[in-house]
């Protein structure tokens, strides 16, 4: 099999280091277990929201998808604007970890969101999901459902599709023999190689992803751009092969559609029972999660939910930062029609989704309350400055 450094690099590594120009919004590690670090950001205005924002970041890729380069990073803007800001930082798993699954990333996220409510003492939090961490969210909250607890008081997911009877391109390359076949390969290996899954990830978009690279770098001999999301998506990351096999599971079976279809942690999932609110967003050009399936959502949930068209791809999405001329967003509250005349009936907004979500959040914020002087709780003393030790992990 071929490596992932066979194929043209998209952006040049000596342009970025973490910590240095990437993922520098200040902050401290408060948590760290073997599964994940949880850092908290450090307030940058006088009054910060009472419940804290704790985000969820897919299991592929590091966690500073949240927190790129200053002036685009999501993390900065929103401690900016008085968020509460806690995020996990996965731990990137080796073959020695191939037994995690779906539940150890279940009891992780509850164990961070546990954190943030004792150090910041609200009675809930708001959660923020992209992706894979979402469709890990959306299971959780089913979780907390059942056992009565409701610990989470808003949720945003991010490109996350929960019905995956909806079709992706993704989709279109499963079948039972080909998802069989590669819980086999992971298994035998322990681990999902993030460059195996890169390659599928570039080639769902050849023209974008991979031959403007081969042609730029390899034909033209041209240095590759410096471009923060680009590096990013180079920063590969494993999945332990046990996550892997119930992920495939999961979007082969579709039980998140359905009552009581699977068991997580002693409970059965009914994500009718979910009464949290959720603000959706989709990208119109998004080549993983179509925007379409990312509108099913609301046959997924039965609570109120706020779905958001963003003018962009999958990544560019979620990094958004106000100001882009470009950048525009739609909006209808009829989530009753169908995709098509949901898009031609939206009203359109010039700018970025990120004002509109944070408006959306303070109706969840609890209020204010004075900025804490220090990071952290006795109970969870800050430690290592962010962005932390498990992104650094190769």
């Amino acid at each position: 099999r071929g490596s992932s450094k066979q194929m043209s690099a998209p952006a040049d590594p000596g342009d970025f280091k973490v910590g240095q120009n990437l993922a520098t919004t200040p902050g401290a590690v408060v948590l760290r277990t073997e599964v994940f670090e949880l850092i908290q950001y450090r307030p940058a205005t006088a009054a910060v929201d009472a419940r804290p924002l704790v985000v969820l970041p897919p299991q592929i890729n590091k966690f500073y998808m949240v927190d790129l380069a200053p002036g685009r990073s999501f993390a900065e803007y929103a401690v900016a604007q008085g968020v509460t800001l806690f995020c996990i930082s996965w731990r990137n798993p080796t073959a020695a970890q191939r037994d995690w699954n779906l539940e150890t990333y279940l009891r992780a996220a509850r164990q961070a969101i546990d954190a943030a409510r004792q150090i910041t003492g609200a009675d809930q939090v708001n959660v923020l999901a992209a992706c894979a961490g979402g469709f890990t969210l959306a299971t959780l909250l089913a979780h907390f459902a059942a056992r009565g607890e409701h610990p989470v008081a808003s949720a945003t997911l991010l490109v996350t599709v929960l019905d995956t009877e909806s079709p992706t391109l993704l989709g279109q390359f499963a079948s039972r023999s080909a998802v069989a076949a590669a819980i086999q390969r992971s298994r035998s290996q322990g681990v999902l190689e993030g460059g195996e899954m890169a390659r599928v990830f570039a080639w769902l978009r050849p023209n974008d992803l991979v031959w403007n690279f081969v042609a730029n770098n390899w034909v033209m001999g041209n240095r590759p751009p410096a471009f923060d999301i680009l590096y990013w998506n180079a920063d590969n990351t494993r999945l332990p092969a046990g996550f892997h096999a119930d992920l495939l599971r999961m979007f082969l079976e579709n039980p998140l559609r359905k009552r009581n279809a699977i068991e997580v942690m002693g409970t059965k999932v009914d994500m009718r029972r979910v009464k949290v609110p959720f603000y959706v967003v989709a990208g119109i050009t998004d080549h993983i999660t179509p925007w379409e399936a990312c509108y099913a959502t609301r046959d997924v949930v039965s609570s109120e939910m706020t779905f958001v068209l963003s003018s962009s791809g999958h990544i560019q999405s979620i990094v958004n930062p106000p100001g882009n001329p470009k950048a525009k967003y739609f909006l209808n509250p009829d989530l009753s029609l169908v995709p098509r005349r949901w898009l031609e009936t939206a009203s359109s907004h010039e700018g970025s989704w990120w004002s509109h979500w944070r408006q959306w959040l303070g109706g969840h914020s609890g209020g204010d309350r004075p900025a804490p002087a220090t990071l952290g709780s006795d109970a969870h003393p800050p430690g290592d400055p962010a962005p932390g030790r498990y992104v650094h992990q190769r």
